[in-house]
């Protein structure tokens, strides 16, 4: 007996741009979209952004009108859990144990922040940011804290201290490594992102760690780091990274190694199950390797070629340059390309890094892995051309704004 049609776990952005391309693609049967938020499907960067700073009302970061998923016929099912997945029935079991049949089924659902392990990491004012109740309490706390401490120097950490700074909230970042982002950026670039935020009077705890939390009636009042320092608090916001949720994955015996492993088509180990945007750790053609992106163009463009794939289309292939951006202050930003902490050999800066008006580039052995230009624009689109390339160019000629990047592709 045929199964009514195909199933859609998570229902963010991912999610519903997954279903969106389905009916671009023409197919016709039934869609069933199950996100266990109260809202329906919505961006995620705007809630360190504009959003978290009252420059954008609600509305604008939803995916699609509240109209569109019935128009499309599309099931949107919210505040509904998945428990399981029967792979052998071909269905998905939900809160309740009702089971729904499926065709194909995509996971979409997304990832986790992690949190502190640490004591008094669960006081009331110890919030994380993922869904958009969590960035309402965030906003409310930076409107209201005269002191807030945020544990982790990654994107959102310091997009998080830059609200919090417009707020004209007292902010100390607390950071292991030596630098904001020292683990992307390395030791040349990182620093750019330190002094911008010191310039906003952000007090950067670098080199050291969370020892305990101190609470009083439930709620963080000090934080202790583990170099004997002592920051009083009124709010402490955590960003030390997300971890995917494949527990659904590992239960029904899909491959999973930090995320759910797809191929590029993003077909997992079980061939009519698969996966996109945060959760998926996926065979990048490009790059010859795997990898798991947390970034919003990831989950915006990987549904559509997970569409393709779940209708069997043979050259179905996920192969676009990984992008992201951010806006800190009067810094703005994209970035385009893979590279490893170990993974370069060289970092080459065409323009003034004391400005931060420049594009850098990580190369090894004369290609270009990545690059990120900070406030200059309409530049991106050839660095992309740049990395997918794979040509060697010259590095002089790469840091000579003379030179246009355009015309460094095919030049080895």
């Amino acid at each position: 007996m045929a199964h009514p049609g195909f199933v859609i776990i998570g229902a963010g952005l991912a999610g519903a741009k997954a279903a969106e391309a389905l009916r671009n693609e023409g197919f016709d049967r039934e869609i069933t979209l199950i996100g266990n938020e109260s809202e329906r499907p919505y961006e995620r960067p705007p809630l360190s952004k504009e959003y978290l700073q009252g420059k954008a009302d609600r509305e604008t970061i939803f995916v699609h009108r509240p109209e569109w998923y019935s128009e499309h016929g599309v099931d949107l099912r919210l505040n509904l859990a998945a428990t399981g997945i029967d792979r052998e029935r071909h269905e998905v079991v939900v809160e309740g144990g009702e089971r729904v049949g499926y065709d194909k089924l995509l996971l979409a659902t997304g990832s986790a922040p992690r949190r502190l392990p640490v004591p008094g990491a669960d006081a009331d004012n110890v919030l994380h940011l993922r869904r958009v109740q969590d960035s309402d309490r965030i906003r409310d706390a930076l409107r209201s804290a005269e002191q807030v401490v945020i544990i982790g120097a990654g994107w959102i950490g310091l997009e998080v201290a830059a609200a919090a700074r417009a707020a004209d909230t007292a902010v100390t970042v607390v950071e292991t490594a030596e630098l904001p982002l020292l683990r992307v950026l390395g030791t040349r670039i990182a620093p750019v992102f330190a002094e911008l935020h010191r310039e906003h009077e952000v007090d950067l705890r670098l080199g050291t760690g969370v020892e305990t939390i101190v609470q009083r009636d439930g709620r963080a009042t000090e934080v202790l780091l583990t170099d004997g320092g002592r920051i009083g608090c009124d709010a402490v916001i955590v960003g030390v990274g997300a971890t995917p949720h494949t527990e659904l994955a590992t239960a029904a015996g899909i491959e999973v190694s930090d995320g759910v492993v797809v191929d590029s088509a993003l077909r997992s180990s079980d061939p009519d199950v698969h996966a996109a945007g945060d959760v998926a750790r996926a065979f990048h053609p490009l790059l010859g390797t795997h990898i798991r992106v947390e970034h919003w163009a990831n989950a915006l463009d990987q549904p559509a070629t997970a569409a393709r794939g779940m209708l069997g289309d043979p050259l179905a292939a996920y192969d676009r340059v990984p992008y992201f951006f951010t806006d800190q202050y009067d810094l703005g930003m994209e970035y385009a390309g893979h590279v490893e902490p170990d993974g370069y050999d060289d970092v080459v800066v065409r323009g003034d890094l004391a400005a931060r008006d420049f594009v850098a580039f990580w190369l090894s052995q004369g290609r270009v892995l990545a690059g990120m230009n900070v406030n200059v624009w309409d530049v991106n689109d050839a660095v992309q051309r740049l990395v997918r390339s794979g040509d060697q160019v010259d590095p002089a000629a790469l840091a000579d704004p003379a030179v246009p990047l355009t015309g460094l592709v095919g030049t080895s």
